[in-house]
């Protein structure tokens, strides 16, 4: 049953988008100790939603959202079916709010595997910088790796060495694709430049803040993109 803090109206729960619907629904159920999400909406439907079967749908539907996601789970000692605890994810989505849950949302795709490894578990845990920068440490790593480049070359040089274009007699980089259009060639070293210059030395550019859940989440994800455009470089040199 929603606590006395509880104070959305029907219209509100139906018009509310799903994981903010949700997250509140597991904060009223940490305040009020609830541990049956059968009997929660049976006194949601009682007593707050009576007549309007379009909020308690929600609402079930919320506790759908929470369930899949694991922000709740089965509680074994107890009998019912229904039953059930706040899970570790749970009690973090609870400290670190919508932002963070639907920044978590956005890295719920198959990532490439490396960054699975080396990304993922430090953004889950809430080291954002940590998982950014490592996403793009290890965009360095296999670039320097497939281009053979000397150790001494770190950073946009890297960058700039092996994927340079060729230009007349010059023969391009490594990692740059001899049949490309000129202007992709240099777009696609430009892209990398980019990325690793914008994104890696936190220290000589603030442009990303690293508190934020959400562009955190979209530097691993451009970390994946350039990962997914070096297999075919790889693919295509085989």
């Amino acid at each position: 049953m929603p606590t006395a803090d509880w104070t959305l109206t029907a219209d509100d729960v139906v018009a509310l988008p799903i994981d903010d619907l949700a997250l509140r629904v597991l904060r009223d159920a940490r305040q009020n100790n609830e541990w049956n999400y059968r009997n929660w909406l049976l006194s949601a439907k009682q007593h707050g939603y009576r007549g309007r079967q379009d909020a308690v749908q929600a609402l079930s539907e919320a506790w759908g959202w929470l369930i899949n996601r694991g922000l709740v789970a089965p509680d074994v000692d107890q009998s019912a079916n229904e039953a059930f605890f706040i899970s570790r994810q749970g009690h973090e989505a609870l400290t670190r709010g919508l932002p963070w849950i639907r920044a978590v949302q956005r890295l719920d795709i198959q990532m490439v595997p490396v960054l699975e490894g080396a990304a993922r578990p430090q953004y889950l845990r809430g080291d954002f910088e940590a998982a950014a920068l490592m996403a793009m440490k290890e965009i360095e790593v296999r670039v320097r790796a497939m281009s053979e480049l000397p150790a001494g070359l770190v950073g946009t040089a890297l960058m700039q060495a092996a994927f340079r274009p060729g230009k007349g007699d010059q023969e391009g980089g490594p990692l740059s694709d001899q049949d490309a259009e000129g202007g992709e060639a240099v777009a696609i070293m430009e892209l990398f430049k980019g990325a690793i210059g914008l994104f890696k030395n936190p220290a000589s550019h603030r442009r990303v803040d690293y508190s934020d859940p959400t562009e955190a989440a979209e530097v691993v994800l451009l970390a994946d993109l350039l990962m997914r455009l070096l297999d075919k470089i790889e693919t295509s040199a085989t």
